[in-house]
């Protein structure tokens, strides 16, 4: 199963204050960890908010709202996709997640639905279509 490891925002990420070389090498440490167990399929820190929008979509059509955005809570600072077994194991890799200077923070952990979670909807060609897809982000030469 694919899990989704979400990094909340803080006030100080939405600020942009940037990591220090004892977090980074914590991390980097950790990176490895995951790659070297094999379950790290991508992961990244995002920009603040302020550097970023959103589109929300209604019936009149599309509007776009430019950051930031107040509720520092509900915003994403960075994040992981993980390939485990399980939920508990994407759980326990969760609870590893360096905190060398002791800060306050929070990650959210997201199960990603595969094909078969969409039952008989998800047709044999929307299957293929949901491979082809796969198989061009997977190797884009």
């Amino acid at each position: 199963m694919r899990c989704m490891v979400i990094i909340k925002a803080t006030p100080e990420s939405e600020a942009g204050a940037m990591p220090d070389e004892r977090l980074l090498a914590a991390m980097g440490g950790f990176n490895e960890q995951l790659a070297d167990a094999g379950v790290l399929l991508a992961g990244e820190g995002l920009q603040p908010s302020s550097r970023g929008a959103r589109v929300c979509f209604g019936r009149r059509g599309r509007d776009v709202v430019r950051g930031p955005f107040a509720a520092t809570r509900e915003l994403a600072a960075g994040f992981w996709l993980l390939q485990v077994r399980s939920f508990d194991e994407a759980l326990a890799w969760a609870e590893r997640i360096p905190n060398p200077d002791g800060a306050t923070f929070e990650v959210e952990l997201r199960p990603v639905f595969d094909a078969d979670d969409f039952g008989e909807a998800m047709t044999p060609e929307l299957r293929a279509q949901a491979q082809r897809l796969r198989n061009r982000t997977d190797d884009p030469s």
